[in-house]
């Protein structure tokens, strides 16, 4: 059985960064792998020094970092033998400052940006249909079956989950990172109410992971856009209705 959560998406998280010396960015990419799930909840993170090889940063950049996230409540250190920085994963609670978010945005912004994910989106599930392994296909059934039962910002994870997982199987490591940005930028925006619809997008996880299964590229990409449009409809109406006096 493999892992629940593939190598390459991780590896996707941890690649070096474009700019170095930036705790934003770091910052960023760690907040993205704790709310993707790629991080789990009481995580041991590597030390300093391991991060900052990883990211190719300093270790300056990397404490600077660790302090933004410990302010945000997302990461723990303890002192001692077994110390360390530990992952704090966010709980339920989280829809309010959504909304106050996605009432920011424009529509012309918010189309822009789901236009973006649509074709990273279709073209990963395409890819992953002519590439992925029968591995590659187990853990899109076990991300599928994550969201069995799922309510809040636990449904919201899986499904940000399986699609991550799509775009690692689609063999990509560019894609992956795309995948990695668009959900850190778009994911919890896009997927807020997936808990009210979560048997619907179990069935069309399902159906997804079937076509990629069945190496049907052409049906993969055009599940995986129906059902990513389905929820940037859902998304701009919640922002219409915001709007209203």
């Amino acid at each position: 059985m493999p892992e629940r959560i593939s190598l390459s998406a991780r590896t996707a998280m941890f690649a070096p960064l474009d700019q170095t010396g930036r705790v934003e960015a770091v910052t960023k990419r760690l907040v993205d792998a704790i709310t993707l799930g790629l991080l789990a909840d009481e995580e041991q993170l590597p030390s300093e020094a391991e991060l900052a090889g990883q990211f190719g940063v300093s270790t300056v950049t990397v404490r600077e970092a660790l302090m933004a996230l410990r302010q945000q409540g997302l990461v723990e250190t303890r002192r001692g033998r077994t110390g360390g920085s530990f992952v704090r994963a966010p709980k339920d609670g989280q829809a309010a400052s959504l909304r106050e978010r996605l009432r920011g945005l424009s529509l012309t912004d918010l189309r822009d940006v789901g236009d973006h994910y649509l074709a990273v989106a279709g073209a990963a599930a395409k890819l992953a249909a002519e590439r992925s392994s029968a591995e590659d296909v187990e853990r899109l059934e076990l991300a599928t079956d994550d969201l069995r039962g799922a309510t809040g910002a636990e449904a919201s994870r899986a499904e940000r989950h399986f699609h991550l997982e799509v775009a690692a199987a689609a063999q990509s490591p560019r894609l992956t990172q795309q995948e990695v940005q668009l959900q850190g930028e778009l994911g919890a925006l896009l997927w807020l109410h997936t808990g009210e619809h979560a048997e619907q997008a179990r069935d069309e996880h399902r159906a997804i992971t079937d076509a990629i299964a069945d190496a049907d590229a052409e049906r993969a990409r055009r599940l995986t856009e129906e059902h990513i449009l389905a929820a940037i409809d859902r998304l701009a109406e919640l922002h219409l209705g915001l709007l209203e006096p």
